[in-house]
């Protein structure tokens, strides 16, 4: 049969020759396209896969590296949103690493400083106390013990043995034993030619005499061998000395050379500081006193705290049984009271040097009738007139 349907059946099912040359003209054309179509669809996937390639071996090599001329495909560089949609991560970090620089929203944290209360007052009433300036410490202190007339160099080397020899030992004690050094001599090169036993003459009875007399000659020879004779200007320097701690080396820094490099804190400024509360927790030594009271108290109180306290602490504040009735400070010292005598101490007794002289406290005895006891004294007459304070 001649139809053209059969005919092409026929073409469909022998699938013998070349079918193009069978295949009528629509069919041909509809082939062609797709084939065109699926080659298309294969050349762009390859494509696609080969720029992912590049693209993933450019992460992992260097930015500075250079691109080979050789290479059969160059990478073009990407737009903003294209880098942004392949490199989500290290865009999400820019952008927060800008909008927090740029934050001005954001207040820093403020650390307040830490400070006992009533400081101030405290301070003002101590001062009042030691106005009169009567203390042991103010007539026989280190401030006291050099000779004036001396070349630099020997006051202040008679200033770090005053010192040196005021550990453990009352004020009176040390002044005695420095005029007599003094008499004798108190010079780097005749501490060097004094031997041990004279020395020890001179200096006793000052505390731990023999001790100190190993480290007045251990000392003088290292001043003479590594400083030429004068002592050190630095703290640091000054520690290393034998003998010489970092009390001595403060009050040295602001007595021999004037200036101030911390706070001065013996037995008298370590006690009072924990008595009246100016530490944030008490402390066990001198030199952790020292570094509380360094990080709240004003630098210009460091140099006058020492001399302030020494005198309040040798007067009222005393080790044992201390004057609290007679302290201006009784209402606001936490320790007030704890350990204080009830009645001022008598005439001619050990604590009738105290300040009952500088304050010219003027009380009468009020005798309680079924106690027959002294009343402690009011606090409103302890108040001395104001005078001006020489800091």
């Amino acid at each position: 049969m001649a139809s053209p349907y059969f005919m092409h059946s026929r073409s469909v099912l022998t699938r013998g020759g070349n079918q193009s040359a069978i295949c009528p003209p629509a069919a041909a054309s509809l082939r062609s396209r797709l084939t065109r179509r699926r080659t298309k669809d294969q050349v762009s996937s390859v494509a696609v896969k080969v720029e992912a390639e590049e693209a993933t071996v450019s992460e992992q090599r260097p930015s500075s590296a250079p691109l080979s001329t050789g290479s059969c495909c160059e990478l073009k560089p990407k737009t903003e949103p294209e880098a942004s949609l392949q490199h989500p991560h290290s865009r999400r970090r820019r952008q927060l690493k800008v909008e927090y620089d740029q934050d001005e929203g954001v207040s820093p944290v403020k650390t307040e400083c830490w400070e006992p209360p009533d400081w101030k007052k405290q301070l003002g009433f101590i001062r009042e106390m030691r106005s009169s300036r009567d203390a042991p410490v103010d007539n026989m202190g280190a401030e006291k013990c050099y000779d004036t007339n001396a070349p630099g160099h020997v006051r202040r080397f008679q200033v770090l043995v005053s010192l040196m020899l005021s550990s453990q030992t009352k004020d009176q004690v040390t002044a005695a034993a420095m005029q007599k050094l003094r008499a004798h001599g108190c010079t780097v090169e005749n501490i060097l030619a004094t031997d041990d036993e004279k020395l020890g003459k001179l200096i006793y009875p000052v505390g731990f005499w023999r001790n100190k007399v190993k480290y007045l000659k251990l000392t003088s020879a290292m001043l003479q061998k590594e400083f030429g004779g004068d002592i050190p200007n630095t703290v640091e320097g000054l520690v290393r000395l034998p003998g010489v701690g970092p009390k001595m080396a403060h009050l040295a820094m602001d007595i021999a050379w004037d200036q101030v490099s911390g706070i001065g804190v013996d037995t008298h400024v370590h006690r009072i500081s924990n008595r009246l509360g100016w530490l944030r927790k008490p402390t066990k030594s001198p030199e952790e006193t020292r570094k509380a009271l360094e990080e709240w108290l004003p630098r210009e109180l460091w140099s006058e705290i020492n001399w302030l306290l020494v005198g309040f602490g040798q007067q009222v504040c005393q080790p044992v049984s201390p004057l609290c009735s007679m302290c201006l400070n009784q209402h606001s010292c936490p320790s007030a009271h704890k350990c204080s005598p009830a009645k001022r101490p008598k005439a001619g007794s050990p604590c009738s040097t105290s300040p009952t002289s500088s304050f010219k406290i003027k009380t009468e005895s009020v005798k309680d009738e079924t106690t027959n006891k002294e009343s402690p004294v009011s606090p409103t007459t302890l108040r001395r007139p104001k005078n001006k304070v020489n800091s």
